[in-house]
């Protein structure tokens, strides 16, 4: 398994996807998990092969990065829909995860065997896979959040909506401090440090305090959803800031050790 072959999995876990989306839109539960589960299953079996090609973990560079995003976005989409009866976030994850697909199909970037010393730790696929899951989850918090404040906002937003907008960052919140938690772990078994504020740690903590701050708004001020919602898009810029714009940053640029998906 290479990266030529990506296209054909991408194409049939795509369609697969869109048809759950559209299946979920016209009332059929049962053929919409079907369909998202099946292309979530061949979207996997790639990830899969692509380990086993490489003889590592796939989550070196941004591309591979990207790949499991994609997955697991559709698979959130997928849990919210079965449990809320959300139509349409399962077809806005499944939007959002084919834009990502789109952009490793026209930019795959780096995939090669090459893994530094500093990645050879069973500390590094745990932590990358735990912090893209993360990220789905406060990614479809965020679909949420653009839904009420832009989509709804004439109306007020039922309890069932905040409350699934809140669960959704209560669990992207636990997985992002399980994330940090090892790479603390890694960062002392590969630099001999636990944190040392190196520009992407710093964003992480920023952004980590952000999602933080957002769950305390919610508890004093239960009412005030605009302003909840709008905290919650502001800390989603800034966690797209710790996860790839960081690696434009010059501060970041040959100072960070976190910038070997770059090398």
């Amino acid at each position: 398994m290479d990266w030529s072959n990506f296209i054909i999995f991408a194409l049939i876990a795509v369609a697969l996807w869109i048809a759950g989306a559209a299946a979920a839109w016209r009332g059929k539960r049962v053929m919409a998990m079907i369909s998202t589960i099946a292309g979530l299953a061949v979207f996997f079996s790639f990830i899969v092969g692509m380990w086993g090609s490489l003889e590592r973990p796939p989550l070196r560079t941004m591309g591979e990065t990207r790949l499991w995003y994609s997955f697991f976005l559709p698979m959130v989409g997928c849990i919210v829909y079965s449990r809320w009866r959300y139509k349409w976030i399962l077809s806005f994850s499944t939007i959002m995860a084919v834009v990502f697909v789109c952009i490793n199909l026209f930019k795959p970037e780096i995939h090669n065997k090459t893994l530094m010393p500093a990645l050879q730790s069973p500390w590094f696929a745990p932590h990358v896979i735990v912090y893209m899951f993360a990220y789905a989850l406060l990614g479809a918090a965020a679909v949420m959040a653009i839904y009420l404040l832009f989509f709804k906002k004439n109306e007020e937003p039922t309890p069932t909506e905040t409350d699934l907008t809140d669960n959704l960052v209560r669990a992207g919140l636990a997985f992002m401090t399980v994330g940090m938690l090892f790479g603390a772990l890694w960062a002392k078994e590969a630099w001999g440090h636990y944190w040392a504020w190196d520009p992407k740690e710093t964003w992480a903590a920023i952004s980590w305090w952000a999602y933080l701050v957002y769950i305390h708004f919610r508890l004093r001020f239960p009412k005030r959803h605009k302003a909840a919602m709008a905290m919650l898009i502001v800390s989603f810029i800034l966690l797209q800031m710790c996860w790839w714009g960081i690696n434009y940053l010059p501060a970041a640029q040959g100072s960070s050790v976190h910038t070997y998906n770059l090398q």
